[in-house]
C-alpha cells in the first residue's frame, strides 16, 4: 500500500473509487472499480473481519490479520452505508509504524533533554495533546519502549487497542460489559503497576484516577484532545479534576502535530533573499537560549519537486513538530530566558490553576518559562531543510517571524 495508512473505497453512482491516505494526505489510485466486483471484495472483506455479510443498510466495525513473512498487520475496517452503496474504509496499523526509539520521533535536542529527565522520574503525569492522526501514540509507545526493563511494570488501557507490544500488559475499553477507562484504571491500580498508559483521559472520573494514580507512586502517560501544550490544565480543570491536584501531579504537557518531511531524493533548494534571511536571523535571535542557534546558522530552505520514490509529491515521510510545557520550578530557574522573556507575571502554576486560569494565562506564562511552541519548532525544521513553509502553516496558522 506504499506507506499507506488507511485504504478508501468509496461509492459513486456508476463505480467505485480507490484511495489511500499516504502521509496524512488522500490519493486516488482507481476510480474504476465496477460494482459487481466491487460487492464481492466487501463479501470477502466482511468475511475476513467477522461482519454479516447480507447486513447493507447499518455500519459494522471488525479487524482481520495479514501475515507477512516479516511481519503481522492487523487491519481494521469500518463499513457504513452510503447513497450509491457501501463505502469501506481499512486502517493499516503496522507494527513498524510505532517501533521507533525516541530519536526517531523528531524532537529538537534541548526538548529530547528535557523528555529524558522527566521519564526518569518515578511517578507523576505526562500528557500529551492533539487532534486525532496527530502521532500522540506513536510517541507514547516510544515512551513505553525506552521506559520498558524487565524491572518494572508496565500497563496500558485503550480503546481499543491498536499494537500488540511485548512484555506490557494491555487491556480494552468495552463499554457494553461496564469497562471504561475509569472503572480499568481503577482495576489496573491494584495490579501493582509501575507505569500506566491511559489512552485518552475523557471525563472527570479517569482525570481524578489518573491524576491519583500519579500522586501515589505512579508514572502515568495519557492524552487529552487539545491544541496546544497550555490547554491541558484548563481542559482538566473543565472535566471538573480537583485544581488542588492537578499541580503536583503534572509533570510535562507535549502538544504535537506532523508535517509531511521534503524527499531526500528531489527536493530542491529554496530562494532566500536579503529580506527572509533578515526575519529568519532575528527569529533565532529571539527564540529561547535552551535552543542550540549554532545548529540553525546555516540556513538551508528547500522546496518539494516530486519523483517516482515520493509519487511526485515532493514529500515522503512525516515528522513530528513539537510544544514543551514543563511543570518544574527547578527547571523553571534553568529554562527562565531574563533576556527575552517579558516581565514575569510572579505568579506560581499552582496558583494559576488555583484561580482556573485560561488558556492565553498558561500560555503565557509558559513562554515566560522559555517554552518553544510548535510554529517556533517548525520553523527551525523549515530552516534545516526538513519541510516547508506550506506545511507548518497549514498546521499552526500563518507563520510569525518576527
Amino acid at each position: 500500500a506504499n506507506r499507506a495508512s488507511d485504504i478508501h473505497f468509496e461509492s459513486t453512482e456508476h463505480n467505485v473509487k480507490l484511495r489511500l491516505r499516504i502521509d496524512g494526505l488522500l490519493q486516488d489510485v482507481f476510480n474504476e472499480i465496477k460494482k459487481d466486483i466491487y460487492s464481492r471484495l466487501v463479501s470477502r472483506i466482511k468475511l475476513l473481519s467477522g461482519l454479516k455479510i447480507n447486513i447493507h443498510d447499518e455500519p459494522q466495525d471488525g479487524r482481520f490479520t495479514i501475515k507477512l513473512p516479516e511481519k503481522e498487520i492487523e487491519v481494521r475496517v469500518a463499513t457504513a452505508p452510503s447513497e450509491f452503496g457501501e463505502v469501506v474504509v481499512m486502517r493499516l496499523l503496522d507494527p513498524e509504524a510505532i517501533n521507533l526509539s525516541l530519536t526517531d520521533l523528531g524532537i529538537r535536542e534541548d526538548d529530547l533533554e528535557i523528555i529524558k529527565t522527566e521519564l526518569k522520574r518515578p511517578n507523576g503525569m505526562i500528557l500529551n495533546t492533539g487532534p486525532t492522526g496527530s502521532g500522540k501514540t506513536t510517541t507514547l509507545y516510544a515512551f513505553l519502549k525506552h521506559k520498558k526493563t524487565p524491572e518494572i511494570k508496565i500497563i496500558t488501557i485503550k480503546d481499543p487497542i491498536e499494537y500488540h507490544l511485548e512484555d506490557i500488559e494491555q487491556t480494552q475499553v468495552d463499554e457494553d460489559a461496564s469497562y471504561t477507562f475509569a472503572n480499568g484504571l481503577r482495576s489496573l491500580m491494584r495490579q501493582d503497576p509501575d507505569v500506566i498508559l491511559v489512552g485518552e483521559i475523557r471525563d472527570r472520573e479517569t482525570g481524578e484516577i489518573a491524576v491519583q494514580a500519579a500522586l501515589t507512586g505512579h508514572l502515568v502517560f495519557s492524552t487529552l484532545h487539545t491544541n496546544q501544550a497550555a490547554g491541558a490544565i484548563p481542559r482538566l480543570l473543565d472535566l471538573g479534576v480537583k485544581a488542588s491536584s492537578i499541580g503536583p501531579a503534572l509533570n510535562l504537557v507535549i502538544a504535537q502535530r506532523l508535517v509531511r518531511r521534503l524527499c531526500e531524493d528531489c527536493k530542491v533548494p529554496g530562494e532566500i533573499d536579503g529580506t527572509l534571511k533578515n526575519k529568519i536571523e532575528k527569529f533565532l535571535a529571539g527564540i529561547p537560549k535552551r535552543v542550540n542557534r549554532e545548529k540553525f546558522k546555516e540556513i538551508k530552505i528547500f522546496k518539494p519537486k516530486g519523483c517516482a520514490k515520493c509519487n511526485n509529491t515532493g514529500y515522503k515521510g512525516r515528522i513530528g513538530i513539537y510544544e514543551l510545557f514543563l511543570n518544574d520550578p527547578e527547571y523553571e530557574k534553568l529554562l527562565i530566558d531574563p533576556e527575552s522573556a517579558g516581565p514575569s507575571s510572579h505568579k506560581t502554576l499552582e496558583e494559576l490553576i488555583g484561580q482556573q486560569a485560561g488558556e492565553s494565562a498558561i500560555k503565557k506564562f509558559a513562554l515566560e518559562q522559555g517554552m518553544v511552541t510548535m510554529q517556533q519548532d517548525g520553523i527551525l525544521k523549515i530552516i534545516s531543510g526538513t519541510t516547508t513553509f506550506e506545511e507548518v502553516e497549514g498546521i499552526t496558522g500563518p507563520i510569525q517571524l518576527g
